[in-house]
């Protein structure tokens, strides 16, 4: 039975939100053997596996916790085991993912401080500057960044970040929300002195939902000795204890982490730099289509595009999800929604995790034919700008 179908089309259907992404075969295969004993001895070879080579992707020399949970998960555990009630927050509204984020550590006690944008570019640097700069008591106890703002297509630049942090000589945690950059943009917890980053299972990681993951520095191990807000399920300190043996101290989700296992391996024979060269030049592609078809693309700021989706405005007195439901009946592809104010106004490619030029030039072609079905006005010529683009850029 193919899910997703309610009437017989023939052909693969085009997933192409930005996440989840298409799950690679090699991944499914790993992902349907048997169940192991999480507490036998084969288990624990697994674990210490994954968690070592997990640090390459995240690019850090310290630890990295895996939770059976969402990107969601993650972003509580970030806040639970760093911050004690009545903690400030600084943050900025670069996006729908942003704002649930804030919602979340209200939820949490914490009072969050929210720098507005426009959604069409990432976090403001200067404006973050400026607060912290401002704060001499050091009230603010973390800034929280989302690298990739799956919402809008629009990426923050963390390092400018924390370079402003360091210029203010401000003490606060860097927390960086990393779900749907990681392993598709590049990104450098360590380099970058970030002390938590959040991530999922679900974009380019290549697997279904239900992995979330904190990679963790040592200020922000031990802030979480001091930190008071309630944790169990999210306490890095009793996972950390069985980690170092390679075990969980509940139950794993021992087949993602199969698919987990695989999909590293995937992306270390690619290489961490061709992986995200492949992402910037499909991003570029997608991005000369979409101004060939004289539309416009929702991040406004060219520092700040993203190479893991471009969100796309549709012209005035015309409907995204009118394009959208166009394609799906007629093409057989998914694209993303528009989310918050940006709601019928956007529409999303995503163009990350297991994903070549066939493909992308596949989901151009499904755009440009649903734009002339659904009598949105265009230009033409979107998927030949692309192609050019790459073949003379392999």
């Amino acid at each position: 039975m193919a899910y997703y179908e309610t009437t017989r089309v023939a052909g693969r259907h085009f997933l192409q939100i930005p996440g989840p992404t298409n799950v690679p075969d090699r991944v499914l295969r790993a992902m349907d053997n048997p169940t192991m004993d999480h507490r036998g001895p084969d288990f624990g070879k697994l674990g210490a596996q994954i968690l070592g080579n997990l640090r390459q992707v995240f690019q850090t020399a310290g630890p990295v916790v895996i939770y059976p949970a969402s990107g969601t998960g993650a972003w509580e555990a970030a806040l639970a085991n760093t911050h004690s009630p009545g903690d400030v927050v600084l943050m900025c509204r670069t996006g729908w993912f942003a704002s649930l984020w804030k919602e979340m550590a209200e939820r949490l006690s914490l009072v969050p401080e929210f720098i507005e944008t426009d959604w069409r570019r990432g976090a403001d640097v200067e404006a973050i500057a400026a607060v912290l700069a401002k704060d001499t008591a050091y009230r603010i106890r973390s800034v929280c960044v989302v690298h990739n703002e799956t919402s809008t297509g629009c990426t923050s630049r963390v390092d400018e970040v924390r370079a402003a942090m360091d210029a203010a000589g401000h003490p606060a945690l860097l927390l960086v929300d990393t779900i749907s950059s990681l392993a598709s943009i590049d990104y450098k917890h360590d380099a970058w002195g970030v002390d938590v980053t959040v991530a999922g299972s679900q974009k380019g990681l290549m697997l279904p939902p239900g992995l979330s993951f904190n990679a963790i520095s040592a200020k922000a191990l031990a802030a979480a000795e001091t930190a008071k807000l309630p944790r169990s399920y999210w306490d890095w300190r009793p996972m950390l204890a069985a980690n170092a043996t390679g075990y969980f101290p509940y139950t794993p989700g021992t087949n993602l982490l199969y698919g987990l296992d695989a999909a590293i391996t995937m992306l270390l024979e690619e290489g961490l730099a061709n992986v995200f060269a492949r992402h910037d030049r499909h991003a570029e592609a997608t991005r000369r289509a979409v101004r060939t078809w004289g539309l416009e693309i929702q991040c406004a700021d060219p520092r700040h595009y993203s190479s893991a989706l471009t969100a796309v405005r549709v012209p005035e007195g015309h409907s995204a999800d009118g394009l959208r439901a166009t394609i799906l009946a007629k093409y057989n592809m998914s694209l993303g929604n528009g989310l918050g104010p940006l709601k019928d106004r956007v529409f999303r490619i995503g163009h990350l995790g297991d994903f070549g030029d066939l493909q992308l030039v596949g989901t151009l072609g499904g755009i440009e034919m649903g734009l002339r079905s659904a009598g949105v006005p265009h230009g033409t010529g979107g998927v030949q700008a692309a192609i050019d683009y790459l073949s003379g850029n392999a």
